[in-house]
């Protein structure tokens, strides 16, 4: 971390991130984040699968609770690896863009992605699963640069485009035992993320 050389008021100086240390943040919250699904499915074997149950049955109240845990549980461990790539890789690139702004993405995505399924999902299903966070990264990503302006950023979203967008796109169509509303709503919600948080510029400098 390093400090710039304007000083607060009271003599102290704001700290700021160098890209070393926005890169280590984003690599070691993800790998984090990543194990923890890992643990989780482990417990979850161990139980017999009780933590299966935390997962989100659409229309019914008491579900909604499920919304964010569901987020973070598998049925197995396959799934787990299906989704443990792209996460890390998709949030690590979401992360370099500062960890405050990517928890409120998370955030967002989790919530509207979950609250999709609760309405949408076929009866007495059972859903569970990072997917939704990775189609929303992945919407998010994609979108962020144009919302943004910035090249760098459309160069990434390009990029994530052209080496995941035709398995996004397979995952949109309904086929047996995957949650196609949990990758819609997952897509749909990043792609709002990238607005809503999107970068606004600061206050012109006027001279005096």
């Amino acid at each position: 971390m390093t400090w710039n050389g304007s000083a607060t008021g009271g003599g102290s100086r704001i700290p700021q991130w160098s890209r070393a240390d926005r890169a280590k943040a984003a690599v070691g919250l993800m790998a984090g984040w990543v194990a923890l699904l890992w643990v989780l499915e482990a417990v979850d074997l161990a139980t017999g699968g009780a933590l299966d149950t935390y997962g989100i049955t659409p229309r019914e109240t008491s579900e909604l609770a499920h919304l964010v845990p569901a987020a973070f549980l598998h049925f197995d461990f396959g799934h787990v690896a299906s989704n443990s790539v792209p996460l890390l890789v998709l949030g690590v690139l979401a992360a370099l863009g500062g960890i405050r702004r990517f928890l409120g993405v998370v955030a967002l995505i989790v919530v509207a992605d979950g609250l999709g399924v609760w309405l949408f999902s076929p009866s007495y299903s059972n859903t569970a699963g990072a997917s939704g966070v990775v189609f929303g990264l992945f919407g998010y990503l994609v979108t962020r640069g144009f919302v943004n302006r910035r090249p760098l950023e459309v160069a990434v979203g390009l990029a994530v485009a052209a080496l995941w967008g035709g398995t996004m796109l397979a995952g949109l169509v309904p086929q047996a035992g995957v949650s196609w509303a949990a990758h819609l709503f997952g897509l749909l919600a990043g792609a709002g993320a990238a607005f809503l948080l999107r970068r606004r510029p600061g206050p012109a400098a006027l001279p005096a």
